[in-house]
């Protein structure tokens, strides 16, 4: 029963997260994690299909696993991200909320910059030094 739950969520998010490419409220790469979590715990071919998808290794693996992405990429993204984030700062009228949108807002660029941008340098210099030292 679980298996058969885990195989249907695991489609519903594919399909949102599919729907996400041409619809930028939708969060592409989250959906398409969920995805994953899903199937590799219910069907071992419905897994190993999807990850080796042009979608998966375009919208997980590059920009997420391999930290390869580029500013316009990240800028895009994170132009996506206040736009979801303005939607609630205009309709609701409060200062308090908007205030904590706003730092959840720098918090995200700041956080996400350092870990694609700024952790990858370290990363990569870090496995040219192993290299060296063999």
């Amino acid at each position: 029963m679980k298996k058969f739950l885990f195989i249907a969520l695991g489609a519903v998010t594919f399909a949102l997260g599919t729907l996400g490419i041409f619809l930028p409220f939708l969060p592409t790469t989250v959906f398409y994690l969920l995805t994953g979590f899903f199937w590799l715990r219910s069907s071992d071919k419905l897994y190993n299909r999807f990850i080796q998808s042009e979608s998966y290794q375009k919208y997980v693996e590059k920009p997420i696993l391999q930290k390869n992405i580029s500013t316009k990429n990240m800028i895009k993204m994170f132009l996506a991200i206040f736009i979801v984030f303005l939607i609630p700062c205009i309709i609701v009228d409060n200062l308090m909320m908007r205030v904590t949108m706003g730092i959840v807002y720098v918090t995200h660029v700041v956080l996400l910059t350092w870990y694609l941008k700024g952790k990858n340098r370290s990363v990569a210099s870090a496995e040219v030094g192993n290299r060296n030292d063999r």
